[in-house]
Formats: C-alpha cells, sequence, structure tokens
C-alpha cells in the first residue's frame, strides 16, 4: 500500500510541479503553452495579454464572484502573493491578471455586479472577463485552459508556458517555491 501511495505522490509531483523536470530537451516539450486568453472586457485594467505580459510570471486566478472557494481562497491568495511579491511587480519580473469565467449564474453575475465586487475588494491588478461564443455554454478562455470551474489558478512563465494549474484549494507554499524559483532564472532568449 505505501508504495501504491509514494508512486501517486510522485505522479501528483510530476504533473502539479513540472518545472523539477527543468533544464531537460524533454521537459521543454512536456510543457504546454499558455492559450491567449479572450477577454469580452477590462473591468479593472489596464487591459493586457499574454503576449503584452511575455517576458513576466503570471498568476492567473480563473474566479467567479459568488464562488465561495473564489472568496475564501484564491482572492486571498492573490492578494497575500501580490503584497508578498510587491517588489518583483515593481521591477517587472511577475504580473497577476484575474479573469471572470462565468459558467452559470449569468444573470447573476453581470459586468455591473463585478465593477462593484472589485471595488468592494479593492483589486487592482487587470480583472477581465471571459468572452463568450453566442450559444456556447462555457467561456472561451476557460474551454482553452479546461477549468474545471473555480476557483482555478494557473502560473505561465517568462516563455509562456503553463508550469502549474489546479482546480480548487491547494497548499500555496509549494507554488510559492514554484514562483520564486522562476523568477529568479534567467529567461532564455526567445
Amino acid at each position: 500500500m505505501k508504495s501504491i501511495v509514494a508512486h501517486f505522490s510522485l505522479l501528483w509531483l510530476g504533473f502539479v510541479f513540472p518545472t523539477q523536470l527543468q533544464g531537460s530537451a524533454h521537459a521543454e516539450q512536456s510543457l504546454k503553452p499558455a492559450p491567449d486568453w479572450a477577454i469580452e472586457e477590462w473591468v479593472v485594467g489596464p487591459e493586457t495579454s499574454l503576449g503584452k505580459l511575455r517576458g513576466k510570471v503570471i498568476v492567473v486566478d480563473f474566479f467567479q464572484l459568488w464562488c465561495p472557494g473564489c472568496n475564501t481562497f484564491s482572492l486571498p491568495l492573490m492578494r497575500h502573493w501580490e503584497k508578498k511579491f510587491a517588489k518583483e511587480k515593481t521591477e517587472g519580473k511577475i504580473a497577476f491578471v484575474s479573469i471572470h469565467t462565468v459558467f452559470e449564474g449569468h444573470s447573476y453575475q453581470t459586468n455591473k455586479r463585478l465593477r462593484a465586487y472589485v471595488k468592494e475588494k479593492d483589486i487592482r491588478h487587470p480583472v477581465g472577463v471571459d468572452a463568450r461564443q453566442k450559444g456556447a455554454r462555457l467561456p472561451i478562455t476557460m474551454m482553452r485552459y479546461k477549468t474545471r470551474g473555480t476557483p482555478e489558478m494557473a502560473v505561465i512563465d517568462q516563455k509562456g508556458f503553463i508550469r502549474f494549474q489546479h482546480f480548487g484549494g491547494f497548499n500555496p507554499e509549494p507554488v510559492e517555491q514554484l514562483i520564486r524559483r522562476l523568477i529568479e532564472a534567467a529567461p532564455e532568449s526567445s
């Protein structure tokens, strides 16, 4: 039984923290490029994109304003990391972005309510509204990232590869260490 648990723990670590493989050609090939965001409106600016943020570590929070886990986990974590990495943010080494990925409760989770929500919560980093295709149940960026719901967070490296993506709560410490390692790594020439 212990060997099965150890095996699954190693699989989990390899999936969640692919940076442990960093340095090999295989590791670079196995990393998934971050898809572009499709944003209908930026309710907190400035408007941004993956291309504009290239060269920075990007922390993305996929959230809904009525999501309990977003309000108790991802929003406070984003606030904590923005304070912890304030110097690096000022130096242009890291960026924080929230994407409102509404897949339910559309009549309640309006852009007007979202604007009031970000003002009440004092969110100052860019917050975009995930765009929808007419007739589609799920918003575009949510489908591109294959998110499972909210909250879901992703860490994207300076070259645009997803280095961490997780639905729900998680232990922030190892992810914070990953962010630190990515920031400290000298980005290779693109």
